[in-house]
C-alpha cells in the first residue's frame, strides 16, 4: 500500500534532531515568561501529572523496536506519551498563565512533533508488518475506548529502560520553578 505522509521526509528528520534543541529553547521561554498564580498552579500542575501519568503508563508497556506496544494506553491511542506530552505542556502553560507560552508550545507540536510522529510511523511500519491494521482501529492521537482487549501489562522495567523518569524530573523541576516564581518572587 502506497501511503502520502504530511511531511517531506527531510523536514521530519531535521525536526526530530531539533527536539532536544527545541526542548531547550521552550524551557528558557517558560523559565523566562511564566508568570503563575494560586489559582493557575492549582489547576494547571495537576492537569500536567495527568500526563506525566499517560507518559509513564505507556512507558511501562513500551518495548521499543521489539514488539509493538497495543496493550495499556497504546489500545486507546497509537502515541499515548505525545499525548502525555501535549497534556503536560497544557498544564505547564495554565499554571504559567502565559498566552504567549501557549501560541509557542502550539508551534512546536505542529512544527516538531507531528514529523517525529510521522517518522516513527513509517518507521513502525517498516519494523511490524502488523502495524497497519493496528494503525485501522487505534486513532493517531486523540484517545478512544478500545474495540478489544490487548495483552499485556505494565511492566517498570520497560519503564526504566525508557527512562521515564527524567520526564517526571523535568516536570518536578518546572512545577518547583513556578512555585517559587510565584511564591518567592
Amino acid at each position: 500500500m502506497t501511503r502520502r505522509y504530511w511531511f517531506p521526509k527531510h523536514y521530519a528528520d531535521v525536526m526530530q534532531r531539533a527536539r532536544v534543541t527545541g526542548g531547550f529553547a521552550l524551557a528558557g521561554a517558560f523559565v523566562w515568561l511564566a508568570e503563575p498564580s494560586a489559582w493557575s498552579l492549582a489547576v494547571g500542575l495537576p492537569v500536567s501529572l495527568m500526563g506525566i501519568l499517560l507518559r509513564g503508563w505507556a512507558a511501562g508497556h513500551l518495548a521499543k523496536n521489539e514488539k509493538l506496544a497495543t496493550s495499556g494506553p497504546y489500545a486507546w491511542t497509537r502515541n499515548p506519551l505525545y499525548l502525555g506530552t501535549l497534556i503536560v505542556a497544557l498544564g505547564l502553560v495554565i499554571a504559567a498563565k502565559q498566552v504567549s507560552l501557549a501560541l509557542l508550545f502550539a508551534a512546536a507540536f505542529l512544527l516538531v512533533y507531528l514529523p517525529a510522529i510521522e517518522l516513527e510511523e513509517q518507521h513502525l511500519r517498516q519494523l511490524f508488518p502488523e502495524y497497519e491494521q493496528y494503525a485501522t482501529r487505534v486513532p493517531l492521537l486523540l484517545p478512544r475506548p478500545p474495540v478489544h482487549r490487548a495483552e499485556g501489562r505494565f511492566r517498570w522495567a520497560l519503564y526504566k529502560r525508557n527512562e521515564e523518569y527524567k520526564a517526571l524530573v523535568g516536570f518536578l523541576a518546572g512545577a518547583v520553578w513556578l512555585l517559587f516564581k510565584d511564591y518567592a518572587l
